[in-house]
């Protein structure tokens, strides 16, 4: 498959702690990856390089062959063709759900209110939230409030998805209902990259599976390789703490 999004080299250090070691990843349109890996491993540091949330100090970043870490490039105009949910929900709590979903359709892309927010309760819908949508944050559950972020991501169609560990801030009981609607995105084919330590998600649902290791990729490949018959020393190490 031809990769979509694609980065080589991909350096990145805070002082002088390196958190990103030479990393080579790349995604196709319509895949999924699961990007796995101890806490401090370089997850999220990644996905913010690759959202160009976060400068690279080597290496480049490819979006449809364009070298989207080139300094004159317009960040802004490219991130526009991403969307990214986080561990925290990040909705804004001066904003009913409906207008957190619409904001950047409406400031971003220029779309006219009443479409945006037809798209937006029409996707509110999907997953049960449209009877909430003039509601303020604060007065969804957790899950709640994380599938409005994920939909206020979709709404603008993007082109990658990023997706960083945004069930562990949520109680057990609520990371199914997240889950699901990702499951479902990856079944109408987004395009995601995903940080997760669901290892049961990303085995039923991931195409691919990245281990990285101390700002290192050492493993990838289909899931059943890398999860249930992992060929590096560290991977097995790192797995074994799920299945003991």
């Amino acid at each position: 498959m031809t990769a979509l999004l694609r980065a080589t080299g991909i350096h990145k250090s805070f002082g002088e702690r390196e958190v990103l070691r030479g990393v080579d990843i790349d995604l196709a349109t319509h895949e999924v990856v699961a990007l796995i890996g101890a806490s401090g491993s370089g997850k999220s540091t990644l996905l913010r390089c690759l959202n160009l949330l976060e400068p690279i100090d080597d290496g480049q970043i490819f979006l449809d062959d364009e070298d989207i870490s080139d300094p004159r490039i317009d960040a802004n105009r490219v991130r526009a063709r991403f969307g990214a949910v986080f561990q925290s929900y990040n909705l804004f709590p001066h904003l009913t759900v409906l207008d957190n979903v619409t904001l950047a359709s409406r400031v971003v892309h220029r779309t006219p209110r009443r479409e945006a927010e037809a798209r937006a309760l029409e996707l509110l819908g999907r997953i049960g939230l449209a009877d909430l949508a003039r509601e303020h944050p604060d007065r969804l559950s957790g899950g709640q409030q994380q599938r409005a972020a994920i939909v206020r991501a979709i709404a603008t169609d993007p082109e990658v998805l990023f997706l960083d560990e945004i069930t562990s801030a949520l109680d057990p009981e609520l990371v199914g209902e997240v889950l699901e609607l990702v499951r479902q995105l990856a079944a109408d084919g987004a395009t995601i990259l995903m940080a997760t330590h669901e290892m049961a998600f990303a085995r039923d649902v991931a195409h691919r599976v990245v281990f990285l290791d101390a700002g290192t990729i050492v493993e990838q490949g289909p899931p059943a390789d890398v999860l249930a018959a992992p060929r590096e020393p560290r991977t097995r190490e790192f797995l074994a703490r799920f299945t003991a």
